[in-house]
């Protein structure tokens, strides 16, 4: 080669940048070219929910480095010595003469790049429906910058009070807390039967119950038909109804942009993004892809996936920039790992949910452990509920799930290691965790609920689910279902159908219950629960289960 490395990115939010910042730290003498279609630059595209609600205060914000440069185009040419084509779309790829042409949006002119290596990192685009009244006033999505100004311009201005999300996703979820803190009445529309499909039922029942709490209405099972108005919105109709609304967000996911890469014949994946390799190389080996416009392997499965996250795109980016480079560097694929705030609660999950699992073929066990995520006695202690699921055959962990305002984040991110290192439940229930009281309670939360799934493999305890409990009490079947708390916590809230028995008292009260007839134990969290149940055992009741989670993770209506 007789010239510089020459280096064409196409998108310039997330992956994009990441590989021209990195290809130039590699390769200094190289001429790198960022072509973006819009008019900024390698903003935070997630944190758009936090400027909307107010949260981050100025756009300049979300493109800002850690020490505040603004990341422009300025920035990237005298600092990064990237030059930058924003408000420039690339129309077509020449693979065979190795070359793009780009359209200058303000002028109207095209020319084209040569390249000796290009990157498409086109990113995702949002789901809006064939349905009339997308097109009113007051109708968004939430892909980019502009988007936010118009929603926080219309609530400003006072112009939106009512307003329907459309899906229930991670991005319907935030965006609904961003304008309840604005002071709007927010209803979501999801057509599935619940919200945050990447979780379980049993953990989503707990998180729609939070947001019930601050006045969001949740509609499951309800189909967008059609957005009503004249020239803004005034209502949506839906397959449960009209509902008032001036305000319409529309959040039903995102697909994958991948017209340049089909005009170009490269191959697509079957989730419709673009196929690479573990070096981002796509079917042409000078061409790489990175961000929201690839599929990734699921290291669960094995199998081709669709995650559109920007720290997967900044792994996807660096590793691309190093492998065309010259270099070698792999990425292996994702477990799903992710995290979102709803209201005060941190919701996260890694690897496979319980559905998921028995779907891959394994004899899933699970453990639900809700208790405080540092030392009991320290003020500042919050309740963090964790869902572990894991093989019984071969003891392997396969994921987690976690709600609650605890830290959930870091328990996730320890099974998300655990997982990568195809770890066991014994081997994550012997792992040196930090402790000291302010962080985390001696035996950590993520301990703590794989010795439950321990107990159970090993035949010490039998759990069963309150959604199971919920059943038995509506088909009004004959058991007992125990509370082991004391009188004045069961004063204060208790469960329907349940009878009171103090874990204290148990063993001098057994001739109150009768050993041919099943036995469900439960305590605030299920420990004493736990207790009563082997005190039981061993006074020879032979049928005896423990609700898992106790009452802290009953997700139905409670007697106060």
């Amino acid at each position: 080669m007789n010239h510089p490395l020459r280096v064409v990115i196409v998108g310039g939010v997330a992956a994009g940048p990441k590989v021209a910042s990195k290809v130039i730290r590699l390769c200094p003498e190289a001429e790198v070219t960022i072509v973006e279609k819009g008019k900024l630059l390698s903003y935070a595209g997630c944190g758009l929910p936090y400027y909307v609600s107010g949260v981050v205060k100025d756009q300049k914000e979300l493109m800002c480095t850690p020490v505040g440069a603004v990341r422009d185009s300025v920035f990237f040419q005298h600092v990064k010595n990237v030059k930058v084509l924003n408000e420039t779309e690339a129309m077509e790829v020449d693979r065979a003469s190795r070359r793009v042409r780009v359209r200058d949006l303000l002028r109207g002119q095209e020319s084209w790049l040569n390249y000796d290596k290009l990157v498409l990192a086109t990113g995702a685009k949002p789901v809006v429906p064939p349905i009339p009244g997308t097109d009113l006033c007051n109708v968004f999505t939430l892909q980019g910058v502009h988007d936010a100004e118009g929603i926080r311009a219309a609530v400003a201005q006072d112009t939106a009070r009512d307003v329907v999300i459309v899906g229930g996703g991670l991005i319907g979820v935030e965006i609904t807390e961003a304008l309840v803190q604005r002071g709007c009445r927010v209803t979501i529309v999801e057509m599935m039967p619940q919200i945050l499909r990447i979780l379980d039922p049993d953990i989503v029942r707990l998180v729609g119950q939070h947001m019930e709490s601050h006045g969001v209405r949740v509609l499951t099972n309800t189909k967008l038909e059609r957005i009503e108005g004249e020239e803004s919105v005034k209502a949506v109709q839906t397959s449960g109804g009209r509902i008032a609304a001036d305000m319409v967000v529309l959040a039903i996911g995102v697909r994958p942009n991948v017209a340049l890469a089909e005009a170009a014949n490269l191959e697509i994946g079957p989730t419709r993004a673009i196929k690479v390799n573990d070096r981002m190389q796509t079917s042409d080996p000078n061409i790489y892809a990175a961000g929201d416009c690839v599929e990734c392997n699921d290291l669960m499965t094995g199998k081709p996936c669709f995650v559109p996250l920007d720290s997967t795109a900044n792994k996807q980016g660096r590793v691309a920039a190093v492998n065309l480079c010259g270099g070698e560097d792999h990425f292996p694929g994702v477990l799903g790992s992710t995290v979102c705030k709803v209201f005060d609660f941190c919701v996260a999950r890694t690897g496979l949910g319980e559905s998921a699992a028995k779907d891959q073929g394994y004899d899933v066990v699970t453990a639900w452990a809700p208790a405080p995520d540092k030392a009991h006695f320290m003020p500042e202690a919050k309740l963090l509920m964790l869902k572990l699921i894991a093989d019984r055959k071969t003891r392997k962990l396969l994921g987690v799930q976690a709600v609650g305002p605890g830290a959930g984040d870091k328990r996730i991110d320890v099974v998300a290691m655990a997982l990568m290192a195809g770890m066991t439940v014994d081997q994550l229930a012997n792992a040196d965790l930090c402790y000291a009281p302010p962080f985390a309670p001696a035996m950590d939360n993520i301990i703590t609920a794989a010795n439950i799934v321990r107990n159970k493999i090993d035949g010490y305890m039998d759990g069963i689910t309150p959604a199971e409990v919920h059943q038995m009490l509506e088909e009004k079947r004959d058991f007992t279902f125990l509370d082991v708390r004391s009188p004045q916590e069961y004063e204060q809230v208790r469960l329907p159908g349940s009878m009171l028995i103090p874990l204290g008292s148990l063993r001098g009260r057994l001739g109150e219950l009768l050993k041919e007839k099943e036995v469900v134990t439960f305590c605030k969290i299920s420990l004493r629960g736990y207790e009563a149940a082997l005190i039981l055992k061993a006074a020879g009741f032979n049928s005896v289960r423990v609700m898992d989670g106790g009452v802290a993770m009953w997700p139905f209506p409670k007697l106060v």
